[in-house]
């Protein structure tokens, strides 16, 4: 039996195991389904990446090399090309390799690592044909900088997400012409630097409040119509733009990839589209931990890899200790002006110094401040100059304003009238 098994060798995996390993657990296995450690920062070559955690500027294939080069130094064993079948609630792993074949592995502790996916154009249901030259901004973008093939030459972006930015600049540099990008929501899902570097820097026209509603083209894209929508998101009749192009790339949001933890019987968040955890990312099923885009869909690798490595603490807490007794629980409740926290869940008498919450909100705000209570006492009041749904918001609780909570936590923004 494993001390602990991590389900996904990305950062948020590489992390966990690392914290894990650090904290007095020898006996870890890391299960990754591709063929290689990184996850998804192996095709993220552009910059940006490290400077909250390492201080410096680094890309996404430097950045899981740092903690690849840190697990070597460790006797965590890891399975390549292994893919997860089933995790039981009584801590086995069900998993099929192709050197390994059908196995099934027990671990006094789990951590879910398995990081998210993407919406496709079935998920949003884009009319019009159906013609070659339909991509996700990632499978473009592992085309472009992993197998070295060029999805397209006239592109148009649906969504503003980071990929969808990123990808933009990077279809650019390849010699494509990007001749938009469009974005549904008044406002961008991305980080406000991306916007700048990768749109505004190259020209390229964002389109807001604007949808793809018609796709033409028999055996490869040839047009894509875009119209303008109005509050409620329906197309206006007599807006349409007619974009001539071969390429229609989708950033049109990311899905935790949870099958795993629903098949587990563990309680889901439907607003994050993963698991409900406690303030050490523990899930609802005891000794199964999530941590990074399978928790919560993150801005910034570095967040995912403070929130990992405190799962992997967490987990070998768990299996070095004596589980504490049961403790009062705090729910934390996304209000006015938010759309979830993270955790939703906090035991005041197991956080030891303070509790980090990260939530995201949903429209973009002005000078704000950021309300947290506890029934109708006000226990932090935490001003900001601006809020946006494309970046996601960290603040923490030190555990003397958790000791001053007697109900559930809510969350809100307010914002300050200006003159």
């Amino acid at each position: 039996m494993y001390d602990l098994i991590v389900i996904g060798g990305g950062p948020a995996g590489l992390a966990a195991a690392c914290a894990a390993w650090e904290k007095g657990l020898k006996h870890i296995l890391i299960v990754e389904r591709d063929k290689e450690l990184g996850g998804i920062l192996n095709q993220c070559i552009h910059n940006g990446f490290g400077l909250h955690y390492f201080k410096e500027e680094l890309t996404g294939p430097e950045y899981a090399g740092r903690f690849i080069q840190m697990l070597s130094a460790t006797g965590v064993e890891v399975r390549l090309d292994t893919m997860v079948l089933t995790v039981t609630a009584s801590h086995q792993v069900h998993m099929v390799g192709q050197s390994t074949g059908y196995r099934i592995e027990a671990a006094k502790a789990i951590i879910l690592a398995m990081g998210c996916r993407e919406r496709t154009r079935g998920a949003i249901a884009i009319p019009g044909q159906r013609p070659a030259g339909i991509f996700t901004a990632g499978a473009a973008q592992r085309y472009v900088n992993i197998e070295g093939w060029m999805p397209g030459r006239r592109v148009v972006v649906l969504g503003s997400g980071d990929i969808g930015l990123i990808m933009a600049r990077r279809m650019t540099l390849e010699g494509a012409k990007v001749l938009a990008c469009v974005e549904v929501m008044p406002y961008s899902g991305g980080l406000n630097r991306n916007i700048v570097q990768c749109l505004q820097d190259y020209d390229i026209p964002l389109y807001l409040s604007h949808t793809v509603t018609d796709i033409r083209g028999r055996d490869r894209v040839e047009q894509v119509v875009v119209s303008k929508v109005d509050e409620d998101r329906q197309p206006i009749p007599g807006t349409e733009m007619v974009f001539d192009c071969d390429t229609l790339l989708l950033s049109v949001g990311l899905i935790p990839e949870n099958e795993l933890t629903r098949q587990a019987g563990i309680v889901m968040d439907a607003r994050t589209n993963g698991a409900v955890v406690y303030e050490n990312m523990e899930t609802s099923l005891p000794g199964v931990f999530a941590c990074g885009n399978v928790a919560h869909v993150h801005d910034l690798v570095d967040f995912v890899t403070a929130e990992s490595q405190r799962a992997g603490v967490a987990a070998a807490d768990y299996v070095l200790g004596a589980p504490p007794a049961d403790c009062g629980v705090l729910e934390v409740e996304a209000c006015d002006g938010v759309s979830y926290t993270v955790p939703q869940r906090i035991r005041p008498d197991r956080v030891e110094k303070a509790c980090d919450l990260f939530f995201r909100v949903n429209r973009i705000f002005g000078a704000s401040q950021i309300l947290v209570q506890s029934g109708d006492t006000l226990i932090a009041r935490l001003p900001r100059e601006h809020l946006a749904p494309g970046e996601m918001e960290h603040i923490v609780l030190p555990r003397a304003l958790l000791d001053k909570a007697w109900t559930n936590i809510t969350v809100s923004i307010q914002e300050v009238a200006t003159q």
